[in-house]
């Protein structure tokens, strides 16, 4: 473990991506699968021009940008077994899917739900069987919609019908949605009702689907898997609070709840840096550990290591971004971290590199209802607080 935490401590810039003439907030990343014994040809970008960029995964080189329908895209996922090929959800009503191989900018094939459907979370399973996306409430109703994604690494097929709908678990948006990393039927969702959902999707019906209810007492912005065999569900919330949760203790009579932290900005103390937000996790499967990503908004990116007896900050990242960080992507295969921020650049992190690249852009300054569509949910939280 001290080892892994000296090597994340030690990342440097090994590259960054060329000036964008359209400059956009890089708000979620992916990166293809492993190609043979090599790492991932593909990086996947949602950005929020309400495009998807596609670089090369090595040399962060611009290869092409993909636009498809015109509402916000909500994330982007390639398909495990086919690096060519990945998924976007839209706003309007529709998972788009897109083959790198084909140069066309219209979706190869759509998933699509009712036209009062706006999603704004979605994933797939680690089998590329199901696609899931959740929808922002509608009058009283908040939904996980599915669809059957066999062959859809073909790439071929006109658009698809939900499978079918749960409409039960939520009252609010679903803010996130997050399929188990090995176990196709165990999916995890979060929304801004502050309630965490895990379902075992196998089952017939939605009540007998739900496996646990936990609340995070706040509205959920970021959520994932973790420990050993993934028995584990950590989150993180729209005013910076962090909850975490063991899922094997379920049928035992020991509490479930690892640690909840109501305000990472107090817990951890990042001395002359200050914690001004938080973006995610990842759980390190070498050190057996979960990893926390979180910021300032001059750019300095902060690595906090979590355990049951609380958080502690690892080290900070320096000299990168020049504004709010909104997206990660950790690559277990050569301990790599890319990064996405409100600067519109994109960059590389290794153990020790040296930078060959471009130089740190200026912060950029975009229209203020691009910030309002991605934090929408601080308003209406803090009203229902009061």
């Amino acid at each position: 473990v001290e080892k892994v935490e000296e090597q994340l401590a030690g990342l440097r810039i090994a590259r960054r991506c060329a000036p964008d003439r359209d400059p956009a907030y890089l708000l979620d990343i992916d990166t293809s699968p492993a190609a043979q014994a090599g790492s991932s040809r593909f990086v996947g970008v949602c950005c929020s021009n309400r495009s998807i960029r596609v670089y090369d995964r090595e040399t962060l080189r611009f290869l092409r940008e993909l636009r498809g329908r015109r509402g916000t895209l909500s994330g982007v996922r390639f398909a495990r077994a086919c690096d060519s090929v990945l998924f976007s959800a839209c706003s309007q009503g529709a998972v788009g899917t897109w083959d790198l191989r084909s140069a066309s900018q219209e979706p190869v094939r759509v998933f699509s739900g009712h036209p009062s459907n706006a999603f704004i979370s979605f994933d797939v399973s680690c089998s590329d069987l199901v696609v899931c996306a959740g929808t922002e409430k509608v009058e009283k109703d908040a939904f996980l919609v599915f669809w059957d994604a066999r062959g859809v690494t073909d790439c071929a097929g006109a658009a698809r019908e939900p499978l079918g709908v749960y409409s039960e678990s939520h009252n609010d948006d679903i803010t996130k949605v997050c399929f188990h990393p090995t176990e196709p039927n165990l999916l995890v969702s979060g929304s801004t009702d502050g309630l965490v959902n895990v379902f075992d999707i196998n089952k017939d019906n939605e009540e007998d689907a739900l496996i646990s209810t936990c609340n995070s007492d706040s509205s959920v912005s970021s959520l994932g898997w973790s420990g050993h065999d993934y028995k584990q569900v950590f989150c993180v919330t729209h005013d910076e609070g962090f909850c975490w949760w063991d899922m094997a203790q379920l049928d035992t009579e020991e509490p479930i709840t690892l640690l909840h932290v109501l305000d990472v900005r107090e817990s951890v103390r990042a001395e002359n840096h200050g914690l001004h937000y938080l973006v995610g996790g990842w759980y390190h499967e070498k050190a057996g550990k979960l990893f926390l990503v979180g910021g300032t908004s001059t750019g300095n990116i902060h690595l906090i290591s979590c355990g049951s007896d609380g958080l502690s900050l690892l080290g900070t990242l320096c000299g990168g971004h020049s504004a709010t960080v909104r997206s990660f992507c950790w690559s277990p295969t050569d301990e790599s971290l890319l990064t996405g921020g409100e600067d519109a650049q994109l960059l590389l992190w290794k153990p020790g590199a040296v930078e060959r690249s471009l130089t740190k852009q200026a912060s950029l300054k975009i229209s203020s209802s691009v910030q309002k569509r991605v934090r929408v949910h601080n308003t209406s939280l803090k009203s229902r607080k009061k």
